[in-house]
């Protein structure tokens, strides 16, 4: 059963939602709450992401939006739905696309514009229970702690970290991660989120207002979401299996018991005694 609203976390819901002319004020109230109080963006232009690719390979995996405020920072802004091996490794080389946008034929100072990196995470990328934070401000730093280079930003919000329920918001950014974290199992506009940005981002949301071909659009984009989520969980279902098997031949040859083992492993006794 389809919901009242969309997913934001599929592409086709994730780019209505802040990737069009007609929603842009949605992304620059958002981003701005991101942002410190030199960089806020009062307007803002879509540049062509695929532009940014020097090769065919590169275009297929580029991230989801990309703008430039009017003073010229800018801004790349992705939701990603599943876990990936080397996302930072994936972000840092992403982050480098605007930056040689920038470079200039002929004499160059080579003066930068800053650049921004923000991403909305379907999953938990930190590996460390103790070290897991819903929102990482990143920035070139020194080993004092000062910042060393204030061009180059980093946002990441992993998204099943946030736990705040609705009594508990406290701030717009609040909302709007409230607003983005449950938007599709909402069937009516929340009283706290009840003011005209939210307002509008429900309208768009609406999945009733919706074109035949934009309906369509979002049930493939549904299917892909639903596709990504399902590999994930296979592979971590498998990787748990591999653990478990890993850790019943360790203690085999150290001489525990079947029983013993089944019990700490939670693999059957049959699977246990037919280990190569």
């Amino acid at each position: 059963m389809i919901s009242k609203y969309f997913n934001p976390y599929t592409d086709f819901g994730f780019k209505k939602l802040f990737g069009e002319e007609a929603s842009k004020d949605l992304l620059i109230d958002f981003l701005n709450l991101l942002l410190p109080p030199q960089h806020q963006i009062a307007e803002l232009s879509f540049k062509n992401p695929e532009a940014l690719s020097d090769t065919l390979e590169e275009r297929k995996s580029i991230f989801d939006i990309y703008c430039q405020s009017s003073s010229g920072e800018r801004f790349i802004v992705e939701m990603q739905k599943a876990k990936m091996q080397f996302f930072k490794d994936r972000s840092l080389f992403y982050s480098t696309f605007p930056i040689r946008e920038q470079s200039q034929k002929g004499v160059w100072d080579f003066h930068l514009l800053p650049v921004y990196f923000i991403a909305i995470l379907d999953f938990k990328y930190d590996e460390k229970e103790e070290e897991r934070k819903f929102r990482r401000d990143v920035c070139l730093k020194d080993q004092d702690g000062d910042v060393f280079y204030h061009k180059l930003h980093f946002k990441f919000l992993q998204m099943p970290l946030f736990t705040k329920q609705e009594h508990e918001l406290e701030t717009h950014f609040d909302k709007w991660v409230y607003f983005l974290k449950h938007l599709e199992d909402f069937d009516h506009i929340p009283a706290i989120l009840n003011e005209p940005i939210f307002q509008k981002g429900f309208d768009i949301a609406e999945v009733s207002h919706l074109t035949s071909d934009q309906y369509d659009a979002y049930l493939k984009s549904i299917l892909e979401y639903n596709e990504a989520k399902a590999a994930l969980d296979t592979a971590f279902i498998e990787g748990k299996t591999e653990g478990k098997i890993e850790i019943a031949k360790t203690m085999l040859a150290e001489g525990f018991e079947v029983g013993v083992i089944a019990k700490i492993t939670q693999l059957t006794p049959e699977d246990i005694e037919n280990l190569p």
